[in-house]
């Protein structure tokens, strides 16, 4: 077989690996010469995304194109991290405009660009996934990471609890890669939250419930997110006290579209044939005057009496 027959399988291999992308280094690697990647640039079958890498392809480039584009630049030892890791795995909706990378602490990189956070790290090599393309640090190591740097103790709850909601990972994991890290800001509240999560806790407002309504005035533990009904008609109720014939359903959003209000109004109508009571609150309902009179706490107050 010819050999640039061979280059140009190899090419095409290589660049479907990665969204089209390809690099200097890997082009040499291929032992594919300089004018051949100027050809194609002035010719425009290529287009120059960053220095020494290229879209082996015209029009735009598409988000996972600019992850592969940024890790590419910043050498082959770069994985994705914070905001870019955390796109990858599926815990936000969108790409931020600037991604960034990490690369090993104390080695030479390439610099931050337009649009590109090259970032070093002295975790990375315990952090970055053994085989996920494009290259990334783990799901444990991405949570820490944004944790590490959150400005709020909202921002905190919100992630650790996206994160095991979403099951991309498990307290147990997320409590080891803690407990592996000397440096953590907001450990306390990690700890706090992996207990909640393990306890049953799903959602900001199921752990404000939990820790400023229920435990906080000493009432019943009730269990927390169990599935209900058989395949096709499962539920899953918030809380319920079993011993009081009582749910609970903590409702988070601000907004309550009819189709959704609609379903509630079925669940609600399955716990009232069994003899049952369901007690709904929002964040208003838990937050307003949190005290002894608390709007969820009064009505609980009637409902959890001793039997």
């Amino acid at each position: 077989m010819p050999n640039t027959l061979m280059q140009d399988r190899a090419l095409v291999a290589l660049a479907n690996r990665q969204a089209g992308l390809v690099c200097q280094r890997q082009l040499l690697a291929l032992a594919i010469d300089r004018t051949v990647v100027r050809s194609h640039v002035r010719r425009r079958r290529w287009r120059r995304v960053h220095p020494g890498v290229y879209a082996t392809f015209t029009g735009p480039l598409p988000d996972l194109g600019r992850v592969w584009a940024a890790l590419l630049y910043a050498g082959a030892e770069a994985a994705a991290g914070h905001e870019t890791a955390e796109w990858l795995w599926g815990m936000r909706p969108d790409l931020p405009a600037q991604l960034v990378v990490c690369v090993p602490h104390g080695r030479r990189h390439q610099p931050s660009r337009l649009g590109v956070r090259v970032r070093q790290s002295r975790h990375l090599a315990a952090n970055r996934h053994p085989v996920r393309m494009p290259p990334r640090t783990t799901v444990e190591g991405t949570v820490l990471d944004l944790t590490h740097e959150a400005r709020t103790e909202r921002a905190v709850i919100d992630l650790v609890l996206r994160a095991c909601q979403q099951r991309r990972t498990t307290p147990s994991r997320l409590a080891a890669a803690a407990e592996a890290r000397p440096r953590l800001r907001w450990r306390r509240l990690v700890t706090d939250l992996l207990n909640d999560v393990s306890d049953g806790v799903a959602t900001p407002l199921e752990r404000c419930y939990v820790r400023d309504v229920e435990r906080a005035h000493g009432l019943p533990r009730g269990s927390r997110n169990q599935v209900e009904g058989f395949r096709g008609s499962r539920r899953y109720r918030d809380i319920r006290y079993q011993r009081w014939r009582l749910v609970v359903e903590l409702d988070g959003r601000a907004a309550h579209p009819e189709e959704e209000r609609e379903l509630d109004d079925i669940r609600d109508n399955e716990v009232a044939e069994r003899g049952e009571r369901t007690l709904r609150y929002g964040w208003p309902g838990i937050l307003t005057r949190c005290g002894p009179n608390c709007v969820a706490l009064a009505s609980l107050d009637a409902v959890l009496v001793p039997l």
